[in-house]
């Protein structure tokens, strides 16, 4: 088992120091471990919530208010099941070596970029390329 890379609260990865190092390698894993924390969370507040709300509404506009409420939580955290599915597949290149490298170029994610959206697996230029292309195709 690997010894735990010890980083101090308030580092911030830099481009003066390797790309990918321990340290932030090990920024990177617990600031997605703790986003699927948070995502975890909220997922059991919305079930605890759910099972705890049914009730019998007599008023129609209320009970229509409330199941919209309702559908529109469920698609919120139908999002956020996708995005830890994704916060997995980062934390899985992390454990492989591949985190921080485009899918597509190959080339390094920039820093910022990753710090912005950690679970992003291309780099912005590939991705810019990636939805002109998708845009071009829906069109048709």
């Amino acid at each position: 088992m690997k010894a735990e890379t010890f980083i101090s609260d308030d580092y911030r990865p830099a481009e003066d120091e390797p790309f990918m190092n321990e340290r932030q390698l090990e920024y990177f894993r617990r600031k997605l471990n703790d986003w699927k924390a948070d995502l975890l969370a909220d997922s059991r507040d919305t079930i605890e919530g759910l099972q705890d709300g049914t009730r019998n509404i007599p008023d129609i506009a209320d009970r229509a208010s409330e199941e919209t409420d309702r559908a529109l939580e469920l698609r919120t955290r139908d999002r956020q099941r996708k995005l830890v599915s994704k916060i997995d597949a980062a934390l899985r290149r992390i454990d492989e070596g591949e985190y921080g490298y485009c899918e597509v170029t190959g080339e390094q994610i920039s820093l910022k970029r990753l710090d912005a959206r950690p679970i992003a697996t291309m780099s912005l230029e590939a991705q810019e390329r990636h939805e002109r292309r998708e845009k071009v195709h829906r069109d048709d």
